[in-house]
């Protein structure tokens, strides 16, 4: 019986299986299995070189050798510069994904733009819009007087041909979901092609040493669409993350080989596309002014920016006899191990009300150092009375209720004073950390907390 020359690849995980099924069994995804062809590597192909030439001898190094930093290109955009370690590296490549609609061909188009007006030679592939449109786009932006070298196109050999001729300092791919390759039988968009494309391209920039940006689809879970092994090609994976009806934009670094992964870059999307935000504290608080009940201010640090965001709870009686639990912008586990710690550890009771948690501004916190500012927030509506004037909150809480230190204690205060704030809820520091006029009010337990908001158990 001869042999299949055919496989199905999931096109939610890249697993691949002999026959058609349903439901991919490695990833539960139903519908997603793709008719690919299979092409086995032909056993001894790797034996000895092609034309009888002598392969040239594996070199090591030692580990104790000291090597240069990598050089930067600066692409003018500060915010961008941060998230990249400091700028864009020669012969790297870049996995930028997000939403629709969220500003990702906005955002690389005006950093190709001021990459062009500083001498670099850029080169801007598009496979989704046509040339008038982001012709268009780029005259809105007030960027059309750049020297972008612009192509619509999504066969993958004219477009490496092209930049071979071309030779760019920056090539931006948007996005690497549209293009094709003529060798892969398969559809554009498919696990095959997205992985056959990503390759060939990163194969480019790391011998022509080009800076290459690809711009990557989401599924609705929010991940980069296509298989995983295109994050691991890359040298660096960023998301462009945005509520659609907020102007914030929070560009977030998730894998990055030449700078730190817990960096943010912060975006305000205005008429004329996207303006830095060198001080979003400012743009996510507004004021240090008296605050409703069931406000906090949260005092965070993201990668080495402090952050300073408010945190907004509602304890509202319900109608039903299972209470709603609500979150936007926080892990919904973790609000529900806040609620059993203060129900278990301080005998309030949240049971007979629907809960509701918010991060005003559209920033999503992963910080185990809000939970204590989310803690104080819910008591304070549940009681109904306002956390004192111009006090921050930070400190990770713990199942048995204990308040666990929050790393960076002098960076936090020192955004909170600069902001106005004179009083800080932490938890108990191994040595003062007040300063620059913030006063720290130390609670070792939640319990504490509660006592000190003058709620008692119910």
């Amino acid at each position: 019986m001869a042999k299949t020359d055919h496989v199905f690849t999931c096109q939610a995980c890249g697993a691949i299986w002999p026959k058609w099924t349903g439901k991919c069994d490695a990833c539960g995804a139903w519908n997603t299995l793709v008719e690919e062809s299979a092409r086995p590597v032909v056993p001894g192909a790797l034996a000895a070189p092609t034309g009888g030439r002598k392969a040239k001898a594996l070199q090591f190094v030692d580990l104790a050798g000291e090597a240069d930093p990598p050089a930067r290109l600066a692409s003018g955009i500060s915010e961008f510069d941060r998230v990249c370690g400091g700028g864009l590296v020669p012969a790297s490549a870049i996995l930028i994904g997000g939403d629709p609609g969220v500003g990702k061909s906005t955002l690389l188009l005006q950093a190709v733009a001021s990459l062009a007006r500083c001498g670099a030679s850029v080169a801007y592939v598009t496979g989704e819009e046509a040339e008038a449109q982001v012709q268009e786009r780029a005259r809105r932006l007030k960027a059309a007087d750049a020297n972008v070298s612009l192509a619509a196109e999504t066969d993958l050999r004219k477009i490496v041909d092209g930049l071979k001729a071309l030779k760019p300092d920056v090539v931006i791919v948007d996005s690497i979901q549209t293009l094709w390759a003529d060798g892969v039988e398969a559809a554009p968009g498919t696990v095959a092609q997205v992985r056959a494309c990503a390759h060939e391209l990163v194969r480019f920039a790391k011998k022509s040493g080009a800076v290459l940006i690809l711009v990557g689809h989401v599924t609705k879970d929010g991940q980069i669409a296509g298989p995983r092994v295109v994050e691991h090609l890359v040298d660096a994976v960023i998301y462009f993350e945005g509520e659609r009806g907020l102007p914030f934009r929070i560009l977030r670094a998730v894998k990055n080989r030449f700078g730190p992964t817990d960096e943010i870059g912060v975006f305000e999307m205005v008429e004329n596309g996207l303006v830095e935000t060198p001080n979003p504290s400012a743009l996510f608080l507004g004021g240090a002014g008296d605050r409703p009940s069931g406000a906090a201010v949260f005092a965070g640090v993201e990668g080495s920016r402090p952050v300073l965001v408010e945190i907004q709870a509602l304890a509202a009686p319900t109608a039903y006899g299972t209470p709603r639990r609500a979150v936007v912008g926080w892990d919904s586990a973790r609000l529900a191990m806040i609620l059993a710690v203060l129900e278990t550890r301080c005998g309030l009771s949240f049971s007979g009300r629907d809960v509701y948690l918010s991060v005003a501004g559209g920033l999503r916190i992963t910080e185990p150092a809000a939970d204590l500012a989310v803690a104080a927030a819910l008591v304070s509506a549940l009681a109904d009375r306002p956390l004192p004037s111009r006090s921050v909150v930070f400190g990770e809480v713990a199942l048995s209720g204990e308040v666990r230190p929050a790393g960076r204690t002098d960076l936090r205060l020192k955004e909170a004073a600069k902001l106005g704030f004179e009083l800080a809820f932490a938890p108990p520091q191994k040595k003062n950390g007040a300063g620059a006029g913030v006063k720290v009010r130390p609670f070792g337990h939640i319990a504490d907390l509660a006592a000190a908001l003058g709620v008692t158990a119910r």
